[in-house]
């Protein structure tokens, strides 16, 4: 995106004025989705921009200017402005005499049919199909709006450190959302199939899919119970069962909520926090995974990070920060929404890794609970682990069988004391695909994990367990 001789020179300015360690960060970014509601396209937009920005840290203390013009002058007047801010002496760790090393440039994430040369007509005929399945499932089927976006993003960044990294990400992610109404009920489902990579992901999940899985939910819980209340046995379903341990968890092993002490886990590594049959991690090298790249916002490598393995915590999420600060390799977690913000650490693909056992063999071994198939939004306090999370498709367990389905509950508990209490995970590891919000960031995430059985969680409800 700009000659190495460039980004030395950037560098050399951002460091005039002192400072431990220099980054520059450059971003070429083009978006384009599609909306269908009511069988019509109601709205397209495409956009592109291009920035930079400009980091200097001195010990503690972090400056940052960015950019929308990567001229070599706007660059070097972007490295000023953050110099002046962290003007006041340091030490530069490497000499910026020598050229910058360009690291390899990886082509790990395939795209068999990019999104530049995917037609418009068929990206609308993908609408059209996941609409069509969904108004299908049933007559109750009132609403459906269906998003198709797709984006492709290439960074550099170059630092102080002598590294120089690139990578390209392209993404395609289609959302359905069905609501359904009966007598004065109103109900909503929705799908959300993504990937790193291009249009290849209609191949293994045809839009239809993502329409009948919407549609089925929204309708199911139109012929809902209330919910029962109290403590019981829960079993949380693969894929969207993973948002559980990504909130309540998984942010408190991001190392900036440790090293605040604003983490449940802070001080706790190599202790038990989990039960033994539980193996989590954060991968951002899983293939075309939502979640992944090959080089982060800092131009870290992609890791496999483990997290917890056989209940015991082994590491954090770090970012560069961190990492030059405990003199501890980066893990590959510094991302950033864009050219506009900071980096921080954050989560990738997490999950928790498959057992042993089934799901059929899981449900049939609980006489009564919850089985948990869709969590929704919730609440997490990071501190202390404690949570709420609301259940958007949820059924009995009796006699161990999935029984009705019930509506309106949530899962109250805390993280670190759910690890503890899992007592069987099955086999069948999936993911789901999100926007993970934090410090007013969005970035792309996968959330997996298997069927897992909590031994005991508080339900809340409106009724009681008949």
């Amino acid at each position: 995106m700009i000659e190495e001789a460039t980004a030395r020179r950037v560098l050399r300015k951002a460091l005039s004025s002192g400072g431990d360690f220099a980054e520059l960060f450059l971003e070429r970014r083009h978006g384009y989705s599609l909306r269908l509601e009511e069988e019509k396209v109601e709205d397209s937009s495409s956009g592109s921009e291009v920035g930079a920005g400009v980091r200097v840290m001195r010990g503690e203390s972090v400056a940052y200017a960015y950019t929308n013009d990567i001229s070599e002058a706007s660059l070097l007047e972007t490295a000023s402005a953050a110099a002046a801010a962290s003007r006041g002496g340091g030490s530069v760790l490497v000499s910026l005499e020598k050229p910058l090393s360009l690291l390899p440039v990886l082509e790990e994430h395939p795209v068999e049919l990019d999104i530049d040369s995917f037609p418009r007509e068929e990206k609308i005929e993908l609408l059209r199909r996941a609409d069509q399945a969904a108004r299908e499932a049933g007559p109750h089927v009132v609403q459906v709006v269906v998003l198709l976006g797709d984006g492709r993003q290439e960074v550099m960044v170059a630092n102080s450190l002598g590294e120089m990294a690139y990578d390209l990400r392209v993404r395609v992610r289609l959302v359905v959302q069905v609501v359904a109404s009966k007598d004065g009920e109103i109900q909503t489902g929705h799908e959300t199939p993504g990937i790193l990579g291009g249009y290849e992901l209609f191949r293994d999940f045809p839009p239809e899919e993502a329409g009948r899985v919407a549609a089925a939910q929204a309708l199911t819980m139109l012929e809902a119970r209330p919910a029962p209340s109290g403590p019981m046995a829960v079993v949380i379903a693969n894929g969207t069962g993973g948002v559980l341990f990504h909130e309540a968890c998984g942010h408190s092993l991001e190392a900036d909520a440790v090293y605040k002490k604003a983490s449940v886990f802070a001080g706790k590594l190599g202790e038990k926090v989990a039960s033994p049959l539980v193996n989590a991690y954060d991968d951002a090298t899983l293939v075309n995974r939502w979640g992944s790249f090959s080089y982060d916002d800092e131009g870290a490598r992609a890791e496999r990070t483990p997290l917890i393995e056989e209940g015991v915590l082994c590491g954090f999420i770090n970012d560069r920060r961190r990492s030059l600060r405990d003199g501890v390799p980066p893990t590959g977690n510094g991302r950033r929404q864009s050219y506009r913000f900071i980096p921080i650490p954050r989560m990738t693909n997490t999950y928790i890794e498959k057992g042993t056992a089934k799901r059929e063999e899981i449900i049939g071994d609980t006489p009564l609970g919850l089985y948990a198939l869709k969590l929704g939004g919730g609440e997490v306090n990071p501190v202390t682990g404690d949570f709420i999370f609301a259940v958007t498709e949820g059924y009995m367990i009796r006699n161990g069988e999935v029984a009705e389905p019930v509506k309106g509950a949530t899962l109250i508990g805390n993280g670190p004391r759910v690890l503890l209490d899992i007592d069987a995970v099955a086999d069948d590891l999936d993911f789901d695909t999100g926007m993970c919000g934090k410090e007013g960031q969005a970035v792309p995430v996968c959330t997996g994990q298997p069927t897992l059985r909590v031994r005991e969680m508080v339900v809340g409800g409106t009724s009681e367990v008949m």
